[in-house]
């Protein structure tokens, strides 16, 4: 499956989607100061980034851009505090992949990531690029058993073997969840596994996020359907015979939501924390959820902890970011101009609490956020828009709170 975004003018090879928005108004609005880092350019540029970024202890940011460049395949950048851009690859569209959309996982001097297409018959490649700028493809997807279509962001083990997902392939047709194990020389070759095959039943389908770790070494990620219907949370647990996948959710698009899209973020007790696009809710309150999932003896609990605002799928795209017990992520395009918003959720006893970070106009700010966040050691979070800007190819924005 190919997903479509609902955008002005453009399309982009993701995941096909009706949108109906409305005006909203967002609650709780705080005092903070916003700034556009970088507006992507037509042409070598870059343009149109889905992913957000990555940070390293100097504050410099990583990213990808689904197309531009020197070949309009699409790049990895490199962006400082200042602004100042450093193409570090251009994906040519052949064996080295095109058109990346899922993010940079940063290790040592080198980014992981995937492109969705390009590779071996338009199925994608897993790539390693250094800070200098070398690019290394680590894997072509070379059948549909191996899997197709990678959107979601890589995870690692403490061996630096990687771990992903396809949106697509497999045996079913319906996506995979793979290992690639680390060869033993830098000379070697990295070879796949499949942990996972997606059907269209109830074990879910079609995962665009990535997977996630417990201390336990316990695999947890979404499906964008299957289940009953509106997608899944499952957990895949290791064992000598192979990976068990176990459905700690079905999203049914009631006050649960439906259609995850973003990943799952694991806290130091376990919880896992993610965000369904759809529903939640009716009215006003339709715009996706933000949900918990609380292991016990008894099994996993699910619980809302907001219903966003919005009509249709507006809600967040990517996974959250989970600091100090405090939440933070972007919305696609609900807010007063239906261009997205970023919002921080604090807990507040029984109940969280909504503060609007940023609503987007759709102009120079930018316009459609997919992006995760990434907050620096001074607090200030870090993110893309796919579009708007000052050429309308989206931008690198900054965010810096200035209230309690």
């Amino acid at each position: 499956m190919r997903l479509q975004w609902l955008s002005r003018g453009k399309s982009l090879p993701v995941i096909a989607l009706a949108l109906v928005v409305g005006a909203i108004a967002c609650p709780g609005v705080q005092a903070q100061t916003f700034k556009v880092l970088h507006s992507f350019t037509p042409g070598t540029d870059g343009a149109n980034p889905l992913a957000g970024l990555a940070i390293d202890s100097a504050g410099n940011l990583y990213g990808t851009t689904t197309s531009g460049g020197n070949f309009g395949n699409g790049t990895v950048f490199k962006l400082t505090t200042s602004g100042k851009e450093t193409i570090l690859h251009s994906f040519a569209g052949g064996t080295d992949g095109s058109n990346p959309e899922a993010g940079l996982l940063l290790i040592g001097g080198n980014l992981y990531g995937a492109t969705t297409q390009g590779g071996s018959g338009g199925r994608g490649t897993v790539f390693q690029v250094t800070t200098a700028g070398k690019e290394t493809v680590l894997h072509l997807f070379t059948s549909q058993a191996q899997g197709a279509q990678p959107q979601g962001r890589l995870a690692a083990d403490a061996a630096g073997n990687l771990y992903g997902t396809t949106s697509a392939g497999g045996k079913a047709g319906k996506g995979v969840v793979f290992k690639l194990t680390r060869p033993a020389t830098t000379a070697g070759v990295w070879s796949e596994q499949v942990l996972y095959n997606f059907s269209a039943g109830a074990g879910g389908a079609n995962p665009v996020a990535g997977v996630a770790f417990d201390k336990a070494g316990n695999l947890y990620g979404t499906t964008s359907a299957g289940g009953t219907g509106y997608g899944t949370v499952f957990q895949l647990t290791p064992s000598t015979s192979g990976w068990t996948e176990k459905v700690l959710h079905s999203f049914a698009m009631q006050s649960d939501g439906g259609v995850p899209y973003g990943g799952l973020v694991v806290d130091s007790l376990g919880n896992l924390y993610g965000a369904a696009t759809d529903g939640g809710g009716g009215g006003s309150a339709g715009g996706g959820t933000v949900f918990e999932l609380t292991p016990s003896s008894l099994g996993w609990s699910f619980k809302v902890l907001y219903q966003l605002p919005g009509w249709g799928i507006s809600g967040s795209f990517r996974n959250l970011l989970l600091i100090s017990g405090k939440i933070y992520a972007t919305t696609h395009c609900d807010g007063s101009h239906n261009a997205g918003t970023v919002f921080e959720l604090t807990p507040a006893g029984s109940t969280w609490k909504y503060t609007s970070l940023h609503v987007f106009t759709g102009g120079n700010d930018g316009l459609f956020s997919f992006s995760n966040l990434v907050m620096d050691a001074q607090g200030n979070l870090y993110g893309t828009t796919q579009e708007g800007g000052a050429h309308g190819d989206g931008v690198v924005f900054k965010i810096t709170p200035l209230g309690p």
